[in-house]
């Protein structure tokens, strides 16, 4: 067993290993006219460095999540960050797209910290600081995002983009020794296996739908690169609903999803992933839009990125806090707050948005509001699933807020483009309002008090907790 003191650091580890995935997730969100010069492609090219990232963290967070519930998170842990960190070194010193590429869906795996991390702390955390850790955990990933265009300006102008790519190797390769060193370790369930097939029609069906959505606007909706793709992410899904039915372990439960404390909160993180990513389209593109357009402010990248520092410091702050709110008022009241927070921050830059103060107050709102949610959000799975079930649950929810995510931008450039001008960035802030606000009704499914009604869940057998091995 860990001793006292490393029992302690447990919990810094896991924020750490988020922190770091979460820069290498958006490192090269910054640096993507860098790297299409550097290795001589299209912007097509350059922008998959962060889809096949993307589209790799999709597939693996909820199978990472599952064989982190069977094997143990401290020796799956040491595996992702093993495959992360050397899927980083390849990426930074790819002198190819394909290389590139390759780096960065290996990287993609270190998607999995999240649902292990979440699996940690629920085993070292005491149940009165559980929240509170979780709540922080969920705020790491648009900490990193803003840390990572904080770094990206001077590190590009002064060393060159490839060091960049170096930043989170910096923070994976020690957070791999440490939790070799202080991740206690625990037993694996002997009688428990992996459903494999249902992970290779899980993975196909998402690749196929995910690469349909991210090259959607570039192929045309109606190409038939992306008809195909949705066909065979139909036939897939399929497939996939039929072994996932059958099989006595699923990879994903689907009786757990049907839950209503369960599908609420996963319908919550789709909605919220959307209004984080949508906002980080839209912000820096007004910021950086030339002043001559009567509506843009002319700033650079650095003050494209200045902008999004307060949110994602309100975002981390709320994190926090929401663990001491859960205790006192519930996650459900929490998921209200922020969803309302999140909802009147962006109607307000709606409307207004001719001076630079209208978007950091908006901003700081919508950062607060999204922090309060993620953790409403992650503690409400939390609380929920059976322990043994943590790691794949808060796995699918990830995946879940992932695929949001991934359709922010992506709507948002369709506004844009649909409407030039002033108007599409109205209507892009007013549309993140109306998503984010369809997060009240989901709230006011879950029971008060924050503890969603699960009796099939409440009355299932559950495993007996992890031994921890000296």
């Amino acid at each position: 067993m860990a001793s006292r003191g490393g029992r302690g650091l447990v919990p810094l580890l896991a924020f750490l290993g988020v922190m770091a995935y979460s820069l290498s997730m958006a490192v090269v969100t910054p640096a993507l006219p860098q790297i299409q010069e550097g290795l001589d492609t299209t912007p097509a090219g350059a922008a998959w460095a962060l889809t096949a990232m993307t589209l790799s963290a999709a597939v693996a967070t909820p199978v990472i999540g599952r064989l982190g519930d069977l094997y143990g998170p401290r020796r799956v842990l040491l595996a992702v960050l093993t495959v992360a960190t050397a899927g980083m070194v390849v990426a930074a010193v790819a002198w190819t797209v394909p290389v590139m590429l390759a780096g960065r869906a290996l990287g993609g795996i270190g998607s999995g910290v999240f649902p292990l991390a979440y699996t940690i702390i629920r085993d070292v955390i005491p149940p009165a600081r559980r929240a509170s850790a979780v709540g922080l955990m969920s705020s790491m990933l648009g900490l990193g995002g803003a840390v990572s265009w904080c770094l990206a300006g001077p590190i590009i102008d002064f060393l060159g983009w490839r060091w960049l790519l170096w930043v989170p190797v910096a923070g994976l390769v020690p957070g791999l020794a440490l939790a070799w060193r202080i991740v206690p370790r625990s037993e694996r369930r002997e009688a428990a296996k992996v459903d494999w097939w249902g992970a290779v029609l899980f993975a196909a069906w998402l690749v196929a739908a995910l690469t349909a959505l991210t090259q959607g606007m570039e192929w045309g909706w109606t190409s038939p690169g992306v008809l195909g793709l949705l066909a065979v992410s139909l036939v897939a899904v399929a497939a996939w609903l039929r072994v996932e039915g059958r099989v006595a372990q699923p990879l994903i439960d689907l009786r757990q999803m049907r839950a209503r404390g369960v599908w609420t909160a996963h319908a919550a993180s789709l909605l919220s992933g959307y209004a984080l990513m949508a906002g980080g389209l839209l912000f820096p593109l007004l910021v950086q839009l030339p002043e001559d357009t009567g509506h843009g402010f002319g700033g650079t990248a650095t003050q494209a990125a200045l902008l999004q520092l307060p949110a994602s410091i309100g975002m981390t702050a709320a994190g926090l806090s929401a663990g001491i709110l859960d205790r006192r008022i519930g996650s459900r009241a929490v998921l209200l707050g922020g969803a309302a927070m999140t909802g009147l921050g962006y109607a307000f830059v709606a409307v207004q948005h001719e001076d630079m103060w209208h978007l950091y107050a908006g901003g700081l709102a919508r950062g607060i509001g999204l922090g309060f949610a993620y953790a409403a959000v992650a503690n409400l799975i939390v609380a929920v699933v059976p322990a043994s079930e943590t790691g794949v649950a808060t796995g699918v929810n990830t995946l879940i807020r992932t695929v949001g995510a991934s359709l922010g931008p992506q709507i948002s450039a369709v506004v844009l483009v649909a409407l030039p001008g002033e108007g599409g960035y109205t209507a892009g802030f007013a549309l993140c309002a109306a998503v984010i606000a369809l997060v009240v009704p989901l709230a006011l499914l879950v029971p008060r008090g924050g503890r969603p009604a699960a009796p099939r869940l409440a009355d299932a057998p559950q495993a007996a907790p992890a031994t921890v091995k000296r």
